[in-house]
């Protein structure tokens, strides 16, 4: 689809998005005062709204360095994440004062253009495309010729499991999901009292991903309308994987993140956790006592011959159309997305996997981690996996789906009952709001 008619696409319904996100009212910190071409001349100052910790040391040598060769200095604000973050980017940029760079997850990104918020920097990025893996990269360009972002870090998925108590109960690394299935079966058998997970609903990231691993497109583009595909068919065989092992009661149905899950974990009554590269440090603080008795493998495919791997979480750094320097704004965010020391910063002072393929094998990235001291290549295998992530589809009105998404899966869990049905009641809220919004939507 040519660039213009997808911006027209994105813009059908701008006004509504940020009254869906529930929009307030703040005092925004302006953008840099300069020529409106995004021209540098003579010094300038760079606002640039972020959640990651330790984003301003990692932003000094910036500012000591090639900052200070170009006369652009970036100065860090501090914020939440997530749907607060997007919701205060869109007010401030009603107003016209949203900041020059935003740091925006990557499933906020089509809200954040519906409402012109995100500037187009494919001419001032140069040739960055080259550093990320193909999955990562289009996740910021929208299936455009656009660039909307440079990636900064991301979650692929992976599968972790105690190597010890696998050995112990004669279990083999599942490859496959029917694998999968039937190792948590045997499990059960061997141990009653022990679940091999858990399906939880209080994230909706991990289930995205899993859908986007089995080839899931939840929202695509016809012409100038909408096609949203929640329950497409392979969002359906991952909803009825799941809600078949927990309705015969071979994984556990509880959320994570509780303190009851992580007693699971700590004691070993739950053996394994779909989750991402994230996992160890999550694991440092939920299972302490368990620390390098875990192994991690790549996930589960759908068949003997797929290798491919979903992604939870991950954000990029953005330039807003309210910045006046957006050259100067591309330029810095180029660089902390792809310069070694700004990436090696990162990984230190912040704790992020970085999007950038070179990062992933070098720096703070040759050991393992603390956590997975007993496997020495976890940095190597993860780096593999990174590169199998499969292209996403995001739409305009995430926050909707995953809400609904928490509310009847959440229930569906509980009850044992039908994930099918739950997958269609996310499929109509979302459409339904679209239509709500504005946006033409082709069913």
């Amino acid at each position: 689809m040519p660039n213009t008619q997808r911006r027209r696409l994105f813009k059908v319904a701008a006004s509504a998005v940020a009254v869906t996100l529930g929009a307030t009212a703040l005092a925004a910190c302006g953008s840099s005062d300069d020529d409106g071409n995004g021209a540098q001349s003579g010094p300038v100052s760079l606002t640039y709204w972020t959640w990651t910790p330790g984003m301003d040391k990692v932003v000094d040598l910036w500012n000591k360095g090639p900052g200070k060769k170009d006369q652009i200095t970036v100065t860090v604000k501090k914020q939440a994440s997530g749907d607060t973050l997007v919701t205060k980017i869109l007010t401030a940029h009603k107003a016209g004062k949203a900041p020059d760079l935003v740091q925006a997850e990557y499933q906020a990104l089509p809200t954040l253009v519906s409402n012109d918020a995100l500037a187009d920097i494919a001419k001032n990025v140069g040739d960055v495309k080259g550093k990320f893996a193909d999955g990562v990269w289009q996740q910021t360009t929208l299936g455009t010729d656009a660039v909307y972002a440079v990636p900064q870090d991301i979650g692929p998925m992976m599968f972790y499991y105690r190597e010890d108590l696998f050995k112990e109960y004669g279990l083999t690394v599942p490859t496959t999901w029917e694998q999968f299935a039937e190792t948590a079966r045997a499990l059960k058998k061997k141990s009653p009292e022990t679940d091999l997970t858990t399906f939880s609903a209080n994230d909706s990231g991990l289930f995205a991903g899993l859908a986007q691993q089995a080839g899931a497109r939840w929202w695509t583009t016809s012409g100038d309308k909408w096609q949203v595909g929640i329950n497409d068919a392979a969002t359906k065989k991952v909803a009825d994987f799941w809600g078949g092992l927990v309705k015969e009661g071979a994984v556990d149905n509880q959320p994570m993140y509780t303190p009851a899950w992580n007693k699971a974990l700590n004691t070993g009554k739950q053996i394994a956790w779909v989750s991402a590269v994230w996992a160890p440090g999550t694991l440092t603080t939920a299972a302490p006592d368990t620390k390098g008795k875990w192994a991690m493998a790549p996930l589960p495919q759908w068949s003997q011959t797929d290798n491919v791997t979903g992604s939870w979480g991950g954000s990029s750094t953005a330039v807003t159309t309210d910045s006046n320097n957006k050259d100067a704004a591309a330029k810095f965010a180029a660089w902390l997305n792809t310069d070694g020391d700004a990436l090696n910063a990162l990984a230190k002072e912040s704790g992020i996997y970085p999007a950038s393929s070179s990062a992933q094998l070098s720096g703070a990235f040759i050991s393992p981690p603390a956590y997975f001291s007993n496997q020495a290549d976890f940095y190597t295998t993860a780096a593999k996996i990174a590169k199998t992530t499969a292209p996403s589809a995001w739409g305009p009105n995430v926050n909707v789906a995953y809400t609904t998404f928490k509310d009847a899966f959440g229930a569906a869990a509980k009850d044992k009952s039908d994930f099918s049905a739950a997958l269609d009641k996310m499929q109509a809220d979302t459409v339904a709001d679209m239509k709500k919004q504005g946006f033409e939507v082709s069913e």
